[in-house]
C-alpha cells in the first residue's frame, strides 16, 4: 500500500509536469492526489500507525480494545490533522497576501509604475518592468505579481514578439524575487514555517545568487530588442469612483500593506505564533483603512460596481488549492515511512547536498518549482537552522522553473496570456536563464565556503 501511495504521488507529478500539454489543471490534480493518498492510507491505517506511531497509539487507546473505528479516530485527530494544519498555515498566508495585493491594486496603489512606462526606449522599459516585478514579488505572491505586471505590460507593448520578451523578463524577475525572501514564495514560506531557516539569514544568503540569476538573463535577452519599443500611450485604469483617493491615501495604504508584511518576521520572532496570523493582522488593518478611505462607496454600495480582476481571483484559488493538495499528498507519503526509507538510501548513495540541489534544479525545469522544493525538503532530515541545504533547494527549484517556462505558475500564466511556445522560449530565453542559474549557483557555493 505504501508503494501505491507513492505511485499515486508520482503519477500526480507526471500530470502536473505535463499540464501544459494535457490542459488539466495542476490544482485539480494536486487536490485529487492528496485526497486519494489519504483514503488509501486510512484504509490500511492500522498497519501504518503500528509501524510509525506504535507507542503514541497505545497511549492514546489507554487500555481500550484497538478497533477499526479507533484507529481511524486516531489518524483523524493525531496524524491527518497535523498535515492539514501545516498546509493550512501556508494557504492562509497566501490568502492574506493575495488579498492584500487585490486591495492595493484596486485602489491604485501600484499606479506609481505607470508614469515610469512613458518611454519608447526598450532598455528602460525592460528594466522598469524587471525591477518593479522583483521588488513586488519579494513581498507578495509570485503568481499575482506576474499577472498584474503582465496585464500592465500587455496594455503598453503592442507587438506580440516584444511582449514575449518583456513577459519572459517579468516571469524571471517574479520567480527570482520570490526566492529572495521567506514570504515571497511558497517554498521559502514552508522552510521558514517549519523552522528550517530564519528570515534575515535566508534573505542574506539568497540576495546575490537571485540577483545574478535575474539580471544576467534579463540583460542578455534585452539585447535582442530594438532600440525603440512599439508602445501605446499609458492610460490610467478605470476603477469606478475610487480614483477620488488622494495620493497620500494611496501611499498610506501601500505603506500599511507592504510595510506590514515586512513586520511579519518580527511578529513571528516576538510571539512565536505562525506567520499567517501576522499576515491576517496586516490584512485586517489594511481592510479597515480601505473602508475608511472608501466610506462613501461603502455607504452607497458602489463598491459592488468596481471591476475585479477575475483572472487574479481564479489564479489565487488555483494556487491555494494546489498548495493544499500537494502538501497533503506529500504528508500521506511521509506517514507511510517511505520518505524515511528514501532518506536512509540517499544518505548512502547521494550524500552530497550540492548534487541533490542540481537534481532539484533539473526536476524543476519540468515539474512545478513548489512541488520540487517540497519534495526535496522532505528528503533532508537535518534540523540545523539555516543549513545550506534549504537555500540550495529553494534557489535551484525557483530559478530552475524559469528554464522551460513550464516549471512555475508564473511561466504558465505567460504562456497562456501571450500564446508562447516552449520552443521559442528555450531558444531565446531558456539557455540564458541556465547560464544565470549557474552563475548564481557558483555564488551560493562561494558563500558556503566563506
Amino acid at each position: 500500500m505504501a508503494l501505491i501511495i507513492v505511485a499515486t504521488l508520482l503519477v500526480a507529478y507526471l500530470l502536473i509536469a505535463s499540464a501544459g500539454f494535457t490542459k488539466v489543471s495542476r490544482a485539480a490534480v494536486a487536490i485529487f492526489a492528496g485526497t486519494l493518498c489519504w483514503v488509501i492510507y486510512i484504509c490500511y491505517g492500522t498497519d501504518f500507525v503500528m509501524s510509525q506511531h506504535p507507542k503514541e497509539y497505545v497511549d492514546w487507546l489507554g487500555g481500550a480494545v484497538p478497533t477499526s473505528r479507533a484507529v481511524k479516530g486516531y489518524i483523524a485527530q493525531h496524524v491527518f490533522l497535523k498535515h492539514v494544519g501545516q498546509a493550512s498555515e501556508i494557504v492562509l498566508f497566501l490568502l492574506a497576501t493575495m488579498t492584500i495585493v487585490e486591495i492595493l491594486d484596486n485602489n491604485g496603489c501600484f499606479d506609481f509604475v505607470r508614469p515610469l512606462l512613458r518611454t519608447r526606449k526598450s532598455s528602460r522599459l525592460l528594466w522598469v518592468f524587471t525591477l518593479v516585478t522583483l521588488l513586488i514579488s519579494a513581498n507578495l505572491d509570485n503568481l499575482t505579481t506576474t499577472v498584474m505586471m503582465l496585464t500592465m505590460m500587455h496594455a503598453v507593448i503592442t507587438t506580440r514578439r516584444q511582449r514575449m520578451v518583456f513577459g519572459s523578463a517579468i516571469v524571471i524577475a517574479a520567480n527570482c524575487g520570490g526566492a529572495l525572501t521567506v514570504i515571497g514564495d511558497p517554498a521559502g514560506l514552508v522552510a521558514w514555517n517549519m523552522g528550517h531557516v530564519s528570515a534575515t539569514s535566508f534573505s542574506a544568503g539568497m540576495l546575490l545568487p537571485c540577483l545574478a540569476a535575474c539580471f544576467l538573463p534579463v540583460w542578455w535577452i534585452g539585447r535582442s530588442l530594438p532600440e525603440r519599443a512599439d508602445t501605446e500611450t499609458v492610460v490610467m485604469p478605470y476603477r469606478g469612483d475610487d480614483t477620488n483617493l488622494k495620493v497620500w491615501q494611496r501611499l498610506l495604504m501601500l505603506f500599511v500593506g507592504i510595510g506590514g508584511l515586512w513586520f511579519i518576521p518580527t511578529f513571528h520572532n516576538i510571539t512565536g505564533l505562525s506567520p499567517f496570523l501576522g499576515a491576517l493582522c496586516v490584512l485586517a488593518v489594511l481592510w479597515i483603512v480601505n473602508e475608511i478611505f472608501n466610506r462613501k462607496l461603502v455607504s452607497n454600495e458602489l463598491m459592488l460596481r468596481r471591476r475585479m480582476p477575475r483572472i487574479v481571483q481564479y489564479g489565487v484559488i488555483q494556487t491555494m488549492l494546489f498548495v493544499m493538495g500537494l502538501m497533503l499528498a506529500v504528508g500521506a507519503v511521509e506517514e507511510t515511512g517511505a520518505v524515511q526509507w528514501l532518506i536512509a538510501k540517499s544518505g548512502i548513495y547521494i550524500n552530497d547536498i550540492w548534487l541533490m540541489g542540481a537534481v532539484a534544479g533539473l526536476v524543476s525545469t519540468i515539474l512545478d518549482n513548489f512541488a520540487t522544493a517540497l519534495t526535496f525538503f522532505s528528503l533532508n532530515p537535518s534540523a540545523e537552522l539555516n543549513a545550506p541545504y534549504w537555500l540550495i533547494i529553494t534557489y535551484l527549484s525557483a530559478v530552475g522553473g524559469n528554464i522551460l517556462c513550464i516549471g512555475s505558475m508564473s511561466g504558465i500564466a505567460l504562456m497562456r496570456m501571450e500564446r508562447l511556445h516552449i520552443g521559442w522560449y528555450l531558444k531565446n530565453v531558456g539557455w540564458k536563464v541556465l547560464v544565470g542559474l549557474l552563475v548564481g549557483f557558483a555564488i551560493l557555493y562561494v558563500e558556503y565556503l566563506f
